[in-house]
C-alpha cells in the first residue's frame, strides 16, 4: 500500500515515515499540501495522511482538492486541535478517519488498517461488478469463439504469461480484460500501454519510471507503468512495434521482476502479471531478427488466438443485437431477418470493431423502429463487392503499406494531414513510413 504523508514538523513526518515503513507500507513523505498534489498527479497512492493545520493550503482544503484529483482516495486526516465543527466539516469534505495528537501508534495503525480494509472491499466490489460486465462485452455463440473462452477462463486464475493474436478489430484488450477480471489479481490495476502509440524515445520511461533529472524536461519523478501495475496486470498492447533494445529490458523485468527506472541506481521490485497482444506474426518476426526469440518464448506461455469475425459467422447476429441494445438509448429497435443475413455474408476485414461502428451508424441515422437493408450506408454494397471480387487477399502489412500510401497521396504528402485522415498520432505516421520504406517522391 502506498501512503503520501503530509506534515510541516519535519520532525514528526520522519518518525512517522520510519514507523509507517517498518509496519510494510511504502510512503512518500512531503511538507505541505503543494507538493502533495504534485505527488498524486504523478502517482498512485491508497492513502492520504495529512495534518490539517499547515502554513498555506491547509489539510481541509488539501482534502477537497485531492478527492478532485483521485475520488476512491481514500484520507486521515490528523490534528492538535480537534473540534466538533473540525470534524464534521472533515467527514463532508469527504474523510475517512480522523486521529487526533497526540496519539498512540496502535490507534493510527488501526485507522490506516481500517482504510486498506474498505479500500480492498472497494476494489473487490469493483472487479465484480466488471466480471459481470465483461461478461456481457465478450458475445459469441460460435463454437470457434466458445472454445477460446473456455481457454481464456481456464488460464486466468494462474501468473502464467499470455500472448494474445489477432487481427485488428477482433477484441484482443477485451480478452485481456476478461483474463485479469478472473484471475487472483482482479481487485488490483490493469494497466494498458499501447506500444505502437508511444515514441521509442518515450517508451523506456513509460515502461519503467524515471528519476527526478534523468534527462531534459524530467522535472519530477514518474513511476512506469510496470510500477502502477505492480500487484496486478499489465497488458502490453501492439508488443511486436517495441524497438529491440527495449525488448532486452522488458526480458529482463519479466525474468527478474525487477525494473531500474531512468537516472536511478536503485532496483524497483516489481509483480507484476504481463499479457501482451500483437497482430503481426512475431513468428515470421523472429525469424527475421525484428523480434527476440528469447523474449517471445517468455511472452507466449499460453498463447490465445481470437479468430477473425469472416471464420466466425455465426456470432454476427448475436453481435448485431448487443450493438443494437447498447446504442438504442433504451428504445426498442427491431432487426429484420435480411439484414442479418446480408451482413453474415459481409467481408468484415475490420472484424468485430467494423460491425460495430456499422450498427452504431444504423441505430443513429435509422427511419424507423426496425433495422433493415435499407439503413445500410451507401458505400456498404461497393465495400463488400471490392471483397468479393477475385482479387487476392492482402497480407496484414500490405493492407497497412497501402492504407498509409494512400492516405499520403490524399494529403499531397502534408504528414500532419494524412496522420489526421488516419486517425492515428503524427510519430506513429512517421514509424509507419520508415518501417515500410515510404518516401516523399518530391
Amino acid at each position: 500500500m502506498n501512503i503520501l504523508l503530509v506534515d510541516d514538523d519535519r520532525s514528526l513526518r520522519r518518525v512517522l515515515e520510519f514507523k509507517l515503513q517498518k509496519q510494510g507500507f511504502a510512503v512518500t513523505a512531503v511538507g505541505d499540501a503543494q507538493a502533495a498534489l504534485r505527488e498524486l498527479e504523478a502517482g498512485e497512492f491508497s492513502l492520504l495522511l495529512s495534518d490539517i493545520r499547515m502554513p498555506g493550503m491547509d489539510g481541509l482544503e488539501l482534502l477537497e482538492r485531492a478527492r478532485v484529483l483521485r475520488p476512491d482516495l481514500k484520507v486521515i486526516l490528523i490534528t492538535a486541535h480537534a473540534t466538533v465543527a473540525q470534524a464534521v466539516a472533515a467527514v463532508k469534505l469527504g474523510a475517512f478517519d480522523y486521529v487526533t495528537k497526540p496519539f498512540e501508534d496502535d490507534e493510527l495503525l488501526l485507522a490506516i488498517r481500517k482504510a486498506v480494509s474498505y479500500s480492498e472491499l472497494e476494489q473487490e466490489n469493483r472487479s465484480l461488478k466488471g466480471q459481470l460486465s465483461l461478461a456481457h462485452r465478450l458475445i459469441g455463440v460460435s463454437p470457434v469463439f466458445k472454445q477460446m473462452l473456455a481457454l481464456v477462463d481456464k488460464i486466468a486464475p494462474s501468473d502464467a504469461s499470455v500472448l494474445i493474436t489477432g487481427a485488428s478489430g477482433t477484441g484482443k484488450e477485451l480478452v485481456a480484460q476478461r483474463i485479469h477480471a478472473k484471475s487472483q489479481r482482479a481487485g488490483r490495476a490493469f494497466v494498458v500501454v499501447n506500444c505502437a502509440a508511444i515514441p521509442a524515445a518515450l517508451m523506456e520511461s513509460e515502461l519503467f519510471g524515471h528519476v527526478k533529472g534523468a534527462f531534459t524536461g524530467a522535472l519530477r519523478a514518474k513511476r512506469g507503468k510496470f510500477d502502477l501495475a505492480s500487484g496486478g496486470t499489465l497488458f502490453l498492447d501492439e508488443v511486436g512495434e517495441l524497438s529491440t533494445e527495449l525488448q532486452a529490458k522488458l526480458l529482463r523485468a519479466l525474468q527478474e521482476q525487477v525494473i531500474e527506472p531512468l537516472g536511478s541506481e536503485r532496483p524497483v521490485e516489481v509483480d507484476v502479471r504481463v499479457l501482451a497482444a500483437t497482430n503481426a506474426d512475431l513468428e515470421a518476426r523472429v525469424e527475421t531478427g525484428a523480434f527476440r526469440k528469447d523474449l517471445y518464448y517468455r511472452l507466449n506461455v499460453i498463447p490465445v488466438h481470437i479468430a477473425p469475425l469472416a471464420e466466425r459467422r455465426d456470432d454476427i447476429p448475436v453481435l448485431v443485437q448487443e450493438f443494437v441494445r447498447r446504442y438504442a438509448g433504451g428504445k426498442r429497435i427491431d432487426v429484420s431477418t435480411g439484414l442479418l443475413e446480408h451482413l453474415k455474408s459481409g467481408a468484415w476485414p475490420g472484424n468485430v470493431r467494423e460491425l460495430e461502428n456499422l450498427v452504431e451508424r444504423m441505430v443513429v441515422l435509422r427511419t424507423s423502429s426496425t433495422l433493415s437493408e435499407k439503413d445500410l450506408p451507401a458505400d456498404f454494397g461497393r465495400t463488400q463487392a471490392a471483397g468479393d471480387s477475385g482479387v487476392p487477399a492482402l497480407t496484414y502489412s500490405q493492407a497497412e503499406q497501402r492504407l498509409v500510401r494512400d492516405a499520403l497521396e490524399r494529403a499531397g504528402w502534408n504528414r500532419s494531414e494524412a496522420a489526421r485522415l488516419l486517425d492515428i498520432p503524427r510519430h506513429v505516421l512517421i514509424y509507419r513510413m520508415k518501417k515500410y520504406d515510404i518516401r516523399s517522391p518530391k
